[in-house]
């Protein structure tokens, strides 16, 4: 998971993200004053996944304000508007995250993270896919098997929601963050045929005190 550190205002952003995007994209140009889905990939270090461009094009900009957030939207393609409006991520409180959350969307929550214990009592399984020559399944595996697993806490409530990390990975800080990722699918046993409970795969992340 990259640590995001916003742009201060919209002259930095501009700088950074109208930048004509990689050698080959012969039709993007830099300082033409509009953002493409290559040169926001070549900022972010993401060219397939649209999704995860937009978390960090909403962290990056998290800072500006509001009237500034509008401008540099207006500044993006159209579409790369369409895809912003499309995976514009929600922003829950960890008490709302588990009711309000919709399943396979962009999320930011914040809140202190706390590691959990990745033993066999922590229950919580995950579907992955499987590719076998030309065919795609889906299996059942432990979450702890593919993640680290984080609580982090709403301190109005004490109401905490899992976040998980990949493995293998630097260890979040245990301090005050905004995490942004994509809400997924916990099933508490593999016969449970609807899942019970969600979780925030983690992306990106920005410290609290690097905010407005």
């Amino acid at each position: 998971m990259k640590k995001i550190h916003p742009y201060k205002n919209i002259e930095e952003a501009m700088a950074n993200l109208d930048n004509g995007g990689r050698f080959y994209n012969l039709l993007t140009k830099a300082d033409d004053g509009i953002i493409s889905s290559s040169e926001l990939g070549k900022v972010g270090g993401i060219f397939n996944d649209k999704q995860k461009m937009i978390l960090f094009l909403e962290l990056s900009i998290s800072h500006l304000p509001d009237i500034q957030k509008e401008q540099l939207i207006s500044k993006l393609s159209e579409e790369l508007q369409n895809t912003y409006f499309k995976y514009k991520p929600q922003e829950l409180l960890a008490s709302e995250a588990q009711a309000k959350g919709i399943i396979a969307s962009n999320a930011m929550i914040t809140g202190i993270p706390k590691l959990t214990a990745a033993t066999s009592d922590f229950k919580g399984f995950i579907l992955i896919p499987v590719i076998v020559g030309k065919m795609t399944t889906f299996t059942m595996i432990p979450i702890i098997d593919k993640y680290d697993i984080y609580e982090i806490r709403d301190h109005d409530t004490d109401t905490s929601f899992l976040i998980a990390h990949a493995k293998g990975t630097e260890k979040l800080p245990h301090k005050k963050i905004k995490v942004a990722g994509v809400l997924k699918e916990l099933k508490s046993d593999k016969k449970e045929k609807t899942a019970s409970k969600k979780f925030l795969e983690a992306v990106y992340y920005m410290e609290v005190n690097e905010m407005r």
